[in-house]
């Protein structure tokens, strides 16, 4: 085992002679890690008996189930900027981390998942607790990589971090054989700056640049939308002084909520099938349509053979693959979002577009009359759930770090939330994984110790990862947790009453005592049912020092609008 003395002499001596496993720790160390999520088991024993004799130098979470690990670092992640570390053993350990995996693939989140294998000999042989996690994991990660000896875990790894923040970030998998582990090496670790063949960053066109600025100055109805590249490439200055130069209206995917600050007046908007009316049927209206680091999803787009036919399309997307597979464009800026926008703000005039801007404040008082007023100042005697999203957003103003699950609740916390600052909006976007907000707030809350972290959780969600309580109960970790429950499987209920004559089949859930399972692991718990208690819970879970579980009881057959039915044309949104 390699002292802290002989790992200060490393750069002198340019090599040291360590195990595979202590090689591991070394590597991570080497690449600035801090924190690491996971699980430990057999066939990664030995990295964590190296990491026994670091545990001073990097925090490990144990968390409940492997799943946890990744959510928890892909939370991590988001709100750090850093590439996100988890742990598992082979066998069910690597497999439970696929759905993580999955998400952080379609969502672009920087993870580094280390799994321990089988020794090399056994590989192929169905040992005890063998996957093939290799084939498993390709579809779903930007590179996954078996090492078999020792001499191969540092270059693995460097390259691992390279892959997983470069370009479109994305989620890397090391599998490392248990032989490779116990194996011993002369350790010298350097850091990857360039692979052969993989070019994350494509070089801007200046002639893309001025096509585009041609459009964009001679627009009368042009429109911003607004992804999660945005905040993967730190453009949101950009963005920024590129709306306010120009004049042009900004709209956000879910991904790319706090992007831009709600509060901007030229922010118009949520976009999507829960979205805001007018940033939804406004897009069928501009000239020009100008998106920026998103991918045109169905969840936005609905009907893409009825979308934006009007409009001359710009996309800044630094995936090519991207780039015209669901929307075709007229202008593709295949490059980072912030080294275009850069470019673009010096060609575009300052301009505005008021009589456009209103267009989408005329839409918003209707939304509020029709939808919004009675989501946040209802008048019936059941808890509405947006009127929650209010007075957590008065009482945080704005300053804490929202995590959402999927469901409902997700799309009113979104819509009614709002943002100041970049990178405080943390949920699943594409892969629409239920369980992700309990294990990503906790990672959100480990990566972000400055910010108040809140998830906001359906009961659904709340119980595929609520075994995470006990991570949250042993490390302390002060996440606020409010469970919004209305005892279905809400959005699917709701589909099921306007789609399906109210057959609500199997959506119905008897739930469990939560406040009883939060006193179980220690943590203060609350559960409220009436409007007048909602105020002073919620200040007093936001005030508490440490864990907090608030339970409200929500009206049952809540249903969110607006809605773009699935597969209908943005400029059919419905507002009941």
């Amino acid at each position: 085992m390699a002292t802290l003395t002989q790992k200060s002499k490393m750069k002198e001596a340019q090599s040291i002679k360590v195990s595979g496993s202590e090689a591991v720790i070394l590597s991570l160390m080497e690449e600035g890690v801090d924190t690491i999520f996971g699980y430990p088991g057999g066939a990664i024993m030995p990295v964590y008996d190296s990491l026994y004799h670091y545990r001073d130098k990097v925090n490990h979470i144990l968390v409940r189930h492997e799943q946890g690990a990744a959510h928890a670092a892909q939370g991590y992640a988001r709100v750090s900027g850093k590439v996100g570390v988890c742990f598992a053993t082979s066998g069910p350990g690597a497999t439970n981390l696929i759905t993580g995996i999955a998400d952080a693939q379609i969502d672009s989140t920087p993870i580094v998942c280390i799994t321990g294998q089988v020794p090399a000999h056994l590989l192929g042989t169905d040992a005890f607790q063998e996957s093939d996690v290799l084939s498993i994991s390709m579809p779903v990660t930007k590179w996954s990589f078996q090492v078999t000896t020792p001499e191969e875990i540092p270059y693995a790894i460097a390259r691992a971090f390279y892959i997983a923040k470069s370009g479109r970030p994305g989620p890397v998998l090391v599998d490392i054989t248990k032989n490779a582990q116990f194996g011993q090496l002369d350790f010298k670790y350097e850091k990857c700056e360039k692979i052969r063949s993989y070019h994350p960053y494509p070089p801007i066109d200046s002639k893309k640049i001025e096509e585009a600025a041609n459009l964009i100055n001679k627009a009368k109805k042009p429109y911003i939308l607004a992804g999660h590249g945005i905040l993967l490439s730190g453009a949101q200055e950009e963005l920024k002084q590129f709306a306010e130069k120009t004049g042009i209206p900004v709209a956000n995917t879910l991904l790319g909520l706090s992007a831009f600050p709600t509060d901007h007046p030229l922010n118009v908007g949520f976009l999507g099938m829960h979205g805001n009316y007018g940033s939804n049927v406004k897009t069928n209206q501009c000239d020009v349509l100008i998106a920026v680091g998103m991918r045109f999803d169905d969840r936005v787009t609905g009907d893409s053979n009825k979308y934006a036919k009007q409009a001359k399309v710009i996309h800044i997307e630094i995936d090519h693959a991207e780039i015209d597979k669901i929307i075709q464009t007229d202008v593709a800026i295949n490059a980072d979002a912030k080294q275009a926008l850069k470019e673009l703000i010096k060609s575009v005039n300052s301009n505005t577009h008021k009589n456009w801007v209103q267009e989408f404040r005329d839409c918003d008082k209707i939304e509020f009359e029709k939808v919004i007023k009675k989501d946040l100042y209802p008048e019936g005697d059941q808890i509405k759930m947006g009127e929650v999203v209010r007075l957590v957003n008065e009482i945080a103003d704005g300053e804490a770090v929202l995590v959402t699950d999927v469901g409902q609740h997700q799309m009113v916390a979104s819509r009614y939330y709002k943002f100041k600052y970049p990178n405080t909006n943390i949920t699943s976007g594409g892969l629409g994984t239920m369980g992700f907000a309990l294990p990503a707030a906790m990672g959100a809350q480990v990566g972000e110790k400055n910010r108040q972290v809140i998830a906001v959780i359906g009961d659904g969600g709340f119980q595929m990862t609520i075994q995470e309580l006990g991570t949250i109960f042993q490390y302390n970790i002060p996440v606020k947790i409010i469970v919004l429950n209305n005892n279905f499987l809400g959005m699917v209920r709701q589909w099921q009453q306007l789609f399906f004559e109210k057959r609500y089949s199997f959506t119905e859930m008897t739930n469990p005592d939560f406040i009883k399972i939060a006193d179980g692991y220690s943590i203060k718990a609350n559960r409220i049912s009436e409007r007048k208690d909602l105020q002073g819970a919620i200040k007093e879970m936001y005030d508490h020092n440490g864990p907090y579980l608030l339970e409200v009881k929500v009206e049952t057959e809540e249903n969110v609008f607006p809605m773009v039915p699935s597969g209908d044309s943005v400029a059919n949104i419905r507002l009941s």
